[in-house]
């Protein structure tokens, strides 16, 4: 778990900064697309195109950035993106790939070219349930009318599993069922959620060797870079050595 906390840190401090921002856009305006098109346009009967709207804001994409997503997702002409999943390995690492493409050979031939060009294969969906789990992941400060300990008592009682803190951002962990309770808690205690999403948290970690590292890196920036493919997710647990050659 610290392993998965510590490189989700290190990606979030590394997105703001990067020249990968305009692939970030893309990433959260089709998360918008697809909540609009699977729940409607309305964000208050549609947690799931909340929940888009805000990591889009917290991103700092445009408000009619927004707004053209949503009404791509409602519009008699659907974007039609299919939201699939892809599992391999890198050696040791396990590999889970979330996409939302519009068209899955397109897909699948370029994964398969970065594990050609790499190492590593692609697996059959089902060959990771072993190493990850499907949690709900929110972050957001700590508000300044409550305390991190009587914060930490309400959200246990909403399903948290995990609450951690580290310089006054708050991470909630809880399970995929409790994720929908989790957010209406957080509303109704009007805090702002900052970043939420379900995640796929690594259980078995594995450490390589700076050189192997450096190349799983270099594979997991290419996954990374395709525009279809909107989260990568993998087990390495990453020494204080190899967070500096990030």
């Amino acid at each position: 778990m610290a392993g998965h906390s510590k490189w989700a840190n290190i990606k979030h401090r590394k997105g703001t900064t990067d020249a990968r921002r305009g692939k970030l856009f893309t990433r959260l305006s089709k998360e918008i697309i697809v909540a609009a098109r699977l729940g409607g346009g309305d964000p208050s009967g549609n947690p799931r195109l909340r929940i888009a709207i805000q990591n889009a804001k917290t991103a700092n994409i445009p408000k009619d950035n927004i707004e053209r997503a949503i009404k791509k997702g409602t519009g008699a002409e659907v974007e039609n993106y299919q939201e699939v999943t892809y599992e391999g390995n890198f050696g040791p690492v396990g590999i889970f790939i979330e996409a939302t493409t519009d068209n899955t050979t397109r897909t699948v031939a370029n994964i398969r070219s970065y594990y050609n060009k790499i190492g590593g294969s692609l697996g059959t969906n089902g060959s990771l349930a072993f190493i990850f789990n499907r949690k709900g992941v929110f972050n957001f400060n700590l508000p300044d009318t409550i305390s991190l300990d009587e914060l930490e008592l309400e959200l246990i009682d909403a399903g948290a599993e995990e609450v951690n803190m580290e310089e006054n951002l708050i991470t909630v962990i809880t399970s995929f069922e409790d994720y929908g309770t989790m957010q209406k808690k957080l509303e109704d205690m009007h805090i702002e959620i900052s970043e939420a999403a379900l995640q796929r948290i690594p259980n078995v970690l594995v450490t390589l060797d700076n050189e192997t590292f450096q190349k799983a890196m270099k594979l997991i920036d290419l996954f990374e870079d395709d525009d279809d493919i909107q989260k990568v997710y993998h087990n390495i647990d990453i020494t204080e050595e190899q967070i500096e050659m990030i």
